[in-house]
Order: C-alpha cells, then sequence, then structure tokens
C-alpha cells in the first residue's frame, strides 16, 4: 500500500524537525535555507546527527546549522573534485584522440574502424555499441556543435579531436575499454600508469564525474567498482579489515589517491590543500558529532594530508 506524503510548510517541516530533537538554532535563516535547498537535502546529511538507524531522532545538542554545514561542505568538495575531474577528462580526450588520430587515420571511417578495436570475442558486442554511439554523436552534431559543423562543411569529414569535443566522459571511458592492449598501453603510459590501473580508475572517475555534473551527494558515497591496493594505502599505513584496505578503495579518497596518479604535482597539492580547508572550516562548525565519525564516513584516513609529500 502507498504511503501518501502531504504537503508540509516550511514552519510545519522546521516543527517536525524540532520534535525528533534538532535544535533550530536560528528560525529565520533556517526558513530560508528550506526554502531555497529544500527539505528533501536534509536525507543525504541527517544520517550522521541520528541517534541510531532505527531511532529516528538527533543525537543531543545537534542543530541545523551543523547539518547545514555539512550539506556546504558537500557542495564545495564536490566542485573541487569537479573542475579537477575536467582537466584529468580534457586531457585523456586529447591524448587518445592524437594516438588514435596518429595510428589508424583522422576520418570517421578510418578511425571508426571495428579492425582497430580489441578482437576480444567477449567484448565484440561492445565494440560494435561503441561505435554505433560515436557515429550518433556525429550525426546529432553536426547541427549543434559549430567545431563539427565547421569540418564537416569545410573538410567533409569530423576528425575524432573534434569529436570527442561532444563525447561524455563515460563514452571516452568505454572507447577506452575497446581499444587494443598495445594502445591503452600507449596512453596509460602517457599518464604513467600501467593500462589495468588506467582501465580501473576510469570508470570511478566517470561515476563521480557524473555525481558531480548533476550536484548529487559525493562526501560519503560509494562505487560500485574498487580501484587496486597502491603505494599510498602501504604508505599511509590504512587499516585492512578481512585482508581489505578499509579506506581509499570505492570511496572519496580513492578519487583522491587517482588524482595523485593522474593530476600534476602542483594542481594536486592545490585540490588537496582546497579540500583540507573546506574540511577544517567544516571541523570548527560541528560539536555534537566528532569530525573522525565524517572523516570514517567518507573513507578518509585522519593522515590524509601526508599524501602531500609521498
Amino acid at each position: 500500500m502507498l504511503v501518501i506524503k502531504e504537503f508540509k510548510t516550511i514552519d510545519q517541516q522546521i516543527d517536525i524537525l524540532r520534535k525528533k530533537g534538532l535544535i533550530i538554532d536560528d528560525e529565520a535563516r533556517t526558513y530560508d535555507i528550506l526554502l531555497k535547498e529544500n527539505y528533501f537535502f536534509l536525507n543525504g546529511y541527517r544520517h550522521l546527527f541520528m541517534n541510531s538507524p532505527t531511532d529516528k531522532t538527533f543525537i543531543s545538542g545537534s542543530t541545523f546549522s551543523e547539518l547545514y554545514s555539512l550539506f556546504l561542505f558537500d557542495r564545495y568538495s564536490r566542485n573541487i573534485f569537479f573542475k579537477n575531474l575536467l582537466i584529468i577528462e580534457n586531457r585523456l580526450k586529447s591524448v587518445i584522440s592524437y594516438q588514435m588520430s596518429k595510428k589508424y587515420g583522422y576520418k570517421e571511417k578510418d578511425y571508426l574502424n571495428a579492425k582497430n578495436f580489441t578482437n576480444d570475442p567477449e567484448k565484440k558486442r561492445r565494440v560494435h555499441d561503441v561505435i554505433e554511439k560515436m557515429k550518433r554523436q556525429i550525426r546529432i552534431n553536426t547541427s549543434r556543435h559549430n567545431a563539427t559543423l565547421h569540418y564537416l562543411n569545410n573538410y567533409g569529414y569530423i576528425p575524432l579531436w573534434i569529436l570527442v569535443k561532444v563525447l561524455s566522459f563515460g563514452m571516452v571511458c568505454e572507447l577506452y575499454s575497446i581499444l587494443k592492449d598495445e594502445d591503452k598501453l600507449e596512453i596509460a603510459t602517457i599518464f604513467g600508469l600501467s593500462k589495468e590501473y588506467l582501465e580501473d580508475f576510469l570508470p570511478i572517475l566517470s561515476n563521480y564525474r557524473n555525481l558531480c555534473a548533476h550536484e548529487d551527494i559525493v562526501f560519503d558515497h560509494k562505487t560500485e567498482r574498487v580501484i587496486p591496493d597502491t603505494e599510498y594505502h602501504i604508505r599511509l599505513n590504512i587499516f585492512k579489515m578481512d585482508d581489505e584496505y578499509i579506506y581509499g578503495k570505492n570511496d572519496i579518497f580513492a578519487v583522491i589517491i587517482i588524482f595523485k596518479f593522474l593530476l600534476e604535482d602542483d594542481e594536486f597539492r592545490l585540490m588537496l590543500k582546497e579540500f583540507d580547508y573546506e574540511f577544517e572550516k567544516l571541523d570548527a562548525r560541528i560539536d555534537s558529532i566528532p569530525v573522525e565519525k565524517i572523516l570514517d564516513t567518507m573513507g578518509i584516513p585522519k593522515n590524509f594530508m601526508d599524501i602531500l609529500d609521498m
């Protein structure tokens, strides 16, 4: 039987929060936030401030401002990750398009030839699907995208270095997954990685990139895929449970580790310092729960800043 959720005014929403034990420390500000951000935003953050999953009351001393501070931390962190994900996305697109164009040609009839991709029987269907998706993007964007229209009108073809501009990051990751092993290795080597590392990293980056682009919750997100154990798991002395590292496998810290591999040193340093700055602000604004609880939920070790000097 469906449960009907009736409309509640903001005053009623505030009253519900009070009855559950949340301190409304500034009612006018709370009203304004609920009006502009939507009561629903609380659902992604309140669990850290609840007494238990079954007891829907708030921990003594929890305030609305604390919940909102966690929400803002997630928003600002998401923005930090997103701009760095875009840097990696653009570089990957550039390297893949250059390497493929150099080896297979720059016209779509050349670089989209199925013979250029893996002959693994288990990936035959995926190769066909990715090629068709790319052809569809050519058809769609010939009238929408200035650069594709320019090349088509003036040269009669769309080179891969232009096509990748309209491909999603997810599609570029799919493209990498169907390349021949020698092409994967050549591309991964440019980034200083093994082809296995890069292939494991890309789906996780794509997943977080989509979350960031759609303003979804990222601070406690966990991906289905995991990254391999790295030197940073060892050097940071991350604890293991059942022979698996508890942090940095499919969480925010896994993304930070990937950034360590794929960003330039100065870019990585700036990214992590910006993230640490936002976390320090959050720490200063939350009293009702220990900051270690938030780090644990994110999958981040206490000594995460030590990765800067590794």
